[in-house]
C-alpha cells in the first residue's frame, strides 16, 4: 500500500485528498456513500484492490464516529439477519478481489456507481416491502459479497431500508452499524491476503 501510494504523482496525491475529503463530507451529511464517492475518484489512479483496502481503512473511521453517536438507537435484533449474512458473503467478495482481474473488478464497481446514482436520482416511489428476516439476511449476503469485493459495504442495505419504507433516522440505525461491521470484516479477511504485505514498486 506504501508503494502504491508513493508511485502517485502530485495531481494524483491532490486528487486523492480531494476525493477523501468530498467523500467524507457526503457521508457527514447523508450517512452513507463514502465509499461511492472515495471509488468514483481512487479508481483513476490506484487499482481495485489498494482502492477496496482504503475504502475499509477510512471507512472505519468515519463509520465508525457516526455509528458511535447512535450506539444508544442501535437495535442488535434487527441487525442481526444482516450480519449472519454478512458472514457469509463477505468471504465469497473478498475471494473474488483476489481471482478477479483488476480491469473486470474496475468495470463492474462502475456498473455499480451508475446504478447506485440512477437509483438515486430517480428514487422511484414504491409502496415499502413487506420482508421478514430472512429476506434480511439474504440482503445482508448480498450486502457482504459486494462489500469484501470493493468495500462498498452499504450500498445494498441503504436501499433495502429505503424500500422498506424506515424513517431516515431508522435507516441510519441499521446501515451504519452493518458498514462498519463488513469493513471489519473485510479487513480481517484481506489483511492476511496481502493488504499489510510490503511489496516492491512495480510488483502491484
Amino acid at each position: 500500500m506504501g508503494c502504491a501510494m508513493a508511485d502517485l504523482q502530485i495531481l494524483d496525491l491532490l486528487l486523492f485528498a480531494a476525493g477523501t475529503f468530498v467523500a467524507a463530507l457526503v457521508t457527514g451529511v447523508a450517512g452513507f456513500a463514502f465509499g461511492i464517492v472515495a471509488a468514483a475518484v481512487w479508481l483513476h489512479f490506484l487499482s481495485p484492490t489498494h482502492t477496496t483496502a482504503l475504502i475499509v481503512a477510512y471507512g472505519l473511521i468515519v463509520q465508525g464516529i457516526s455509528v458511535w453517536k447512535l450506539r444508544r438507537s442501535i437495535k442488535l435484533a434487527r441487525l442481526l439477519p444482516f450480519l449472519l449474512g454478512a458472514v457469509i458473503g463477505v468471504p465469497i467478495g473478498v475471494q473474488l478481489l483476489h481471482w478477479t482481474s483488476p480491469a473486470a473488478l474496475r468495470i463492474s464497481i462502475g456498473i455499480v456507481l451508475i446504478l447506485f446514482s440512477i437509483y438515486n436520482l430517480t428514487r422511484p416511489q414504491l409502496s415499502p416491502a413487506t420482508a421478514g428476516k430472512t429476506a434480511d439476511g439474504v440482503i445482508g449476503v448480498l450486502n457482504g459479497v459486494i462489500g469484501g469485493a470493493t468495500g462498498l459495504a452499504g450500498i445494498v442495505v441503504t436501499i433495502w431500508c429505503t424500500l422498506r419504507g424506515w424513517p431516515r433516522d431508522e435507516q441510519r440505525t441499521v446501515f451504519q452499524p452493518i458498514g462498519v461491521a463488513v469493513f471489519l470484516m473485510t479487513g480481517s479477511g484481506s489483511v492476511g491476503r496481502g493488504w499489510s504485505t510490503p511489496k516492491r514498486c512495480g510488483s502491484l
